[in-house]
């Protein structure tokens, strides 16, 4: 049922692309789904996009669906970016990152004229509370694990990599810290503390500001949020 709905919510943001538009990517499973659907289009109606990956994955996918890969020294912006979230309040704060992607998932999303959101509706909460995902050089992640448990985190874990004999390394070649605070009070705030920290590149609580809309696959359709 979950899979249905997040294709549901995926395949309705990517009937939004048009035309010569400048697509970012996202990355995760339902990101996947509107890739997918993207591909369908351009193979059996002639769609004509350029997307912009957010991630190694996600660029092998679109190529194996025959989308067209750019890059942001050939465009400014992307005119729509598609991507999930592991968590999204109606107030359109999102917790990003469970895939490793967040770093790039943010340049993207904040060089989108139009951000859409695809989840399915698990994944809407009243206030934020996951784990934050935190990317981290690796020279400094004891130092910003120290200063994360210092600005309020009640524990904080390094991700391991498959079978867990070692971290994981993301597609920038740092490390993920799970930067655990509770529910969350001022996601903003947080986000702009915990890039304050030496040695943290970005971390996955995005503003709303960012976002244009969200699209949740429910059991009575495809429901919109949007300010």
């Amino acid at each position: 049922m979950k899979e249905r709905l997040k294709q549901m919510a995926a395949e309705s943001a990517a009937a939004e692309v048009k035309d010569g538009d400048v697509v970012g990517l996202g990355t995760g499973s339902t990101a996947y789904y509107a890739v997918r659907a993207l591909g369908r289009r351009v193979r059996e109606e002639g769609l004509c996009i350029k997307a912009i990956p957010t991630s190694v994955d996600t660029r092998i996918h679109a190529l194996e669906f025959g989308i067209p890969i750019t890059t942001f020294e050939e465009f400014e912006q992307v005119d729509i970016a598609i991507d999930g979230a592991d968590q999204v309040t109606p107030g359109l704060e999102l917790i990003k990152g469970g895939g490793g992607a967040l770093f790039r998932e943010k340049v993207v999303a904040c060089n989108a004229k139009r951000f859409i959101v695809v989840a399915d509706e698990s994944k809407l909460v009243d206030k934020l509370s996951m784990p934050v995902p935190v990317e981290v050089l690796p020279f400094a992640w004891r130092v910003a694990e120290r200063a994360l448990i210092k600005i309020g985190a009640k524990s904080v874990a390094l991700r391991r990599g498959r079978g867990k004999v070692g971290p994981l390394i993301t597609d920038n070649g740092n490390y993920l810290l799970d930067a655990d605070f509770g529910e969350i009070s001022g996601p903003e705030e947080l986000e702009e503390e915990i890039n304050r920290i030496v040695g943290v590149l970005e971390n996955g609580l995005f503003s709303s500001a960012l976002v244009s809309e969200v699209y949740l696959g429910t059991e009575k359709g495809v429901r919109r949020l949007r300010f």
